[in-house]
C-alpha cells in the first residue's frame, strides 16, 4: 500500500462522509466537521454503536437541528455484520447524550435510501474524491466497499478513530470500536486505501483538564452544550480525567503536526477466544497499510479543541 501524500492545498477544503454513533464524544468531533472551514461535511452516516441506531439517529438529528445546519443524515446499520451487537450505555447515557436537552430532531434532514448506495452515489457524483471518517464501529464502509468496490479509486484516505497500540478498553485487547465490528474493520483496513488511524492511546492522552471543562463552558451555546455532555461521561475505570476519542480523528484529518504518524500493518483479530477484536499492530512491517497515530502534543490538541468550539459558537445561527 502506498501511504497519502500530503499535497492538497491549505484552502482547499476536504469533503468528507462520517460514519458517526453519537455518543458524546462522537457530538464533538461532528460538531468540529460541520463548522471548520476546511470541510465541505457531505453526509452524516449514522450507525448502530455506542447505543442503538434507534438514540444515534435520533442524536445525530438532534444535533445538527441545535446547530442549525442541515448537512443530510443517512440512517447506516443497525448491527454488526457477523455478531450480537455491544453497547457502551453505560459510559454515554441510556439514549447516548446524558446530560443536555437538546430540541426534538428534526427528521427532514433524512435522506432516505441504503447507507452503502447513497455513499456510493455521493462518491462516484463528487467532482473530487472523499474522505471517509469513520468514529464508530466500520459496518457501513465495509458494505459500502463490498458492494461497490469501484469506488475505492475515488476516495482520498480513510480516517478512524479506534484500535490499540495495548490494551483495550472494550476487552483486555480490544477498543470498543473495533470490538463492535471486527469482520467490518478488517475488510476496511485490507481495502488498500491509505489510512490513517487515532487509536484508544491517543484518546487516553488528549484528556480534558478541570481548567480546560471550564474554557468550554464559557464558549456560548455550543460550549455549555459539550461541557454539559462532557461532564456526564462516566469512564469505566473511574479516572476523573474526561478521555478525548472521536475529535482525535479530526485532528489527525486537519492538523496531522499535531502527532506523531507511524506506518504500520494492521490486522483484526478475527478467531482467537480471549483476543477477538484485537489490533494486531506490526510497526515493523515493510507491508504497511496504516499511519497510526503513536503520540500527540497535548497542548496544542487542547488550545485546538477550544478554538474549535468557539469557531462553531460563532458559525451556529
Amino acid at each position: 500500500m502506498v501511504l497519502l501524500e500530503r499535497t492538497e492545498k491549505s484552502n482547499d477544503k476536504k469533503r468528507v462522509i462520517l460514519s458517526t454513533d453519537p455518543g458524546i464524544d462522537d457530538i464533538a468531533a461532528t460538531t468540529f466537521l460541520l463548522f471548520d472551514p476546511q470541510v465541505d461535511l457531505r453526509m452524516i452516516v449514522a450507525t448502530w454503536g455506542n447505543v442503538s441506531l434507534k438514540y444515534t439517529l435520533q442524536n445525530a438529528l438532534k444535533l445538527e437541528t441545535f446547530l442549525h445546519t442541515k448537512v443530510p443524515v443517512v440512517v447506516g446499520a443497525n448491527q454488526p455484520l457477523v455478531r450480537p451487537a455491544i453497547s457502551a450505555a453505560s459510559v454515554h447515557g441510556e439514549t447516548g447524550i446524558a446530560g443536555y436537552e437538546f430540541p426534538k430532531e428534526d427528521t427532514s434532514l433524512i435522506k432516505k435510501g441504503l447507507a452503502a448506495t447513497l455513499m456510493h452515489e455521493e462518491i462516484q457524483n463528487s467532482p473530487e474524491k472523499v474522505t471517509l471518517m469513520g468514529i464508530g464501529p466500520l459496518t457501513d464502509f465495509a458494505l459500502l466497499f463490498k458492494q461497490y468496490p469501484e469506488d475505492l479509486e475515488k476516495i482520498e484516505e480513510i480516517v478512524i478513530m479506534g484500535g490499540n497500540i495495548g490494551h483495550g478498553n472494550h476487552s483486555p485487547f480490544a477498543e470498543y470500536n473495533i470490538a463492535g465490528d471486527p469482520e467490518a474493520a478488517q475488510i476496511v483496513l485490507q481495502s488498500g486505501l491509505p489510512t490513517r488511524i487515532a487509536p484508544l492511546e491517543i484518546g487516553n492522552k488528549a484528556h480534558i483538564t478541570a481548567s480546560e471543562l471550564d474554557k468550554i463552558k464559557a464558549c456560548g451555546e455550543v460550549g455549555n452544550m459539550l461541557y454539559s455532555l462532557f461532564s456526564n461521561i462516566h469512564e469505566p475505570d473511574g479516572d476523573e480525567r474526561i478521555k478525548i476519542y472521536d475529535p482525535t480523528a479530526v485532528g489527525i484529518l486537519l492538523h496531522p503536526e499535531f502527532f506523531d504518524l507511524k506506518p504500520a500493518h494492521i490486522e483484526i483479530e478475527l478467531a482467537g477466544r480471549y483476543t477477538y477484536g484485537a489490533s494486531v499492530m506490526d510497526f515493523l512491517s515493510d507491508n504497511p497499510n496504516t499511519e497510526v497515530a503513536a503520540d500527540v502534543d497535548t497542548q496544542k490538541f487542547a488550545e485546538w479543541f477550544i478554538e474549535e468550539i468557539k469557531q462553531a459558537d460563532q458559525g451556529r445561527k
